[in-house]
This record gives structure tokens, sequence and C-alpha cells, in this order.
């Protein structure tokens, strides 16, 4: 009588412990799924404004001008945030994040560590490409070009722009270099405030400015139905630039 109890109790665990494993991976599989579907399921249908070709600037910088100026009078928070994309000798790609500083005929520029992973790539590699996007307008604007540095004069006036804290990270981070733990950024900060605590904080020789000169620019405007407008500006050998639409 006991062997028969001992059997059934030992029968009904097996059950459970496959019972419990059968649901566990059902849950998982199931959330796995759901979560895929759910995913697949983000759509977002624009419909605020269009791109014609009649309204265009023949010039894509003044166009730009147009949509930077809307952008700003939008109250979009950090309106300036682009992605800048570069990419080694061997074609292996990076993105990151980086805020528009100033633009003009000549370019787009920028600031950071020319001894970073973006400087590297750019040292090697000068071709970048730029990003903007502006969902609140449904807007992207696509920046395809050469970067170099622009002139030691420009980086210094901006970096004697820029908040003390900021100037003395410049000099605090050693950016893109692996280190142990942050206290190491910490400790460089105190060091540096206490070195320029009686003289100004001048640009260190390794930060400054970059220009990414524009030889294609695509103002890309949301449009219901995945059939959005596409304008594509590149540059031709004689200086002019070429307008052409592209498919959605």
């Amino acid at each position: 009588m006991q062997a028969f109890t001992n059997r059934k109790v030992r029968t009904f665990c097996y059950h459970y412990v496959i019972l419990f494993f059968c649901d566990f991976f059902n849950r998982v599989l199931f959330n796995k799924a759901f979560k895929m579907n759910s995913i697949a399921a983000i759509r977002k249908d624009y419909k605020l404004k269009t791109l014609n070709e009649e309204d265009i600037d023949s010039n894509p910088i003044k166009q730009f001008d147009k949509w930077w100026d809307e952008a700003i009078n939008s109250n979009i928070e950090e309106v300036n945030a682009m992605t800048l994309a570069t990419a080694t000798l061997q074609g292996k790609p990076s993105a990151r994040i980086v805020l528009l500083k100033g633009y003009n005929e000549y370019g787009f520029s920028f600031f950071t560590n020319y001894d970073s992973h973006k400087g590297s790539e750019l040292a090697a590699n000068p071709q970048s490409s730029l990003v903007f996007f502006w969902k609140e307008l449904e807007r992207q604007v696509r920046i395809e070009g050469i970067t170099e540095k622009v002139t030691a004069a420009e980086s210094d006036t901006y970096f004697s722009s820029r908040p003390i804290g900021s100037r003395i990270g410049a000099w605090a981070s050693p950016q893109s270099k692996v280190i142990k733990q942050r206290e190491e950024i910490e400790t460089n900060v105190k060091k540096y405030e206490q070195a320029f605590a009686t003289t100004s904080i001048n640009r260190p020789e390794y930060w400054g400015g970059y220009r990414v000169k524009p030889q294609l620019i695509e103002f890309w405007q949301g449009r219901p139905s995945r059939l959005h407008d596409r304008i594509q500006y590149s540059l031709q050998e004689n200086g002019q630039w070429k307008i052409e639409r592209l498919a959605p």
C-alpha cells in the first residue's frame, strides 16, 4: 500500500513538473510572439504636409533654411540633434547623435574630441552622413558629404562660448577611451578645476569642430500610406545642384 502511494506521489510530481515546464515555455514563446507582433504593429500614417517641386528652393541650403525655421518655430526639443554616420576605410559603419552648431553655404558644423571614435574614423575616411528627424513635422533631412576640420579660430570662438563645466569636461574626458570606473573622470574634473581656477580655460588641441560639406541633400516629407515625398539635391561638377524626385 505504501509503495503504491509513493508511486502515485512520484507520478503526480512528474506530471506537475512536466506541466510546469510546458506552461513556462508556452509563456516564453507567447511573450516573444506577442512582442514581435506588437512591434510590427507600431505604425503612424503621416498626413501633415506635402513637398512639391514648385514649392522648393533651387538651392538646398536655402530650402534647409525654410525647414529649419519651421522646426525652430515648432518648439521641437533638441531641434539641432542629428545622427552622424562615419565609417572605417574598410567600410565598417558607426553612428551616434551629435548637435548641429552652425550651418551655411559651406556646410554643417559640429564639435567634438578629435581623438574620439568618430574623430579617428573621420581622420581615415572623411566621408560621412547626417540625418535630422523632426517627427513633430513628419520630416527628415539626409546629408551626405566630405568632412573637414573647421579653422582653429572657429573652434576657439565656439569653445569659449561653452559653459565652464563643458570646457572642463573637454579636458577631463579622454572621449571614447576605455576607463575602469566613473571616478577617473570625476578625479580629472577636480584636477582641471584646480588647474584653471585662476586662469582662463583654453581649448585643448585635440578638441574642435568639423564641417560636413554636402554633396547630396535629401528632403523627406511623410505622406499617407508610406507614399512619402522625397526630393534630392545632388551637387554637380559645375557647382550646380541637380534636383530629382525619388520614389518613396
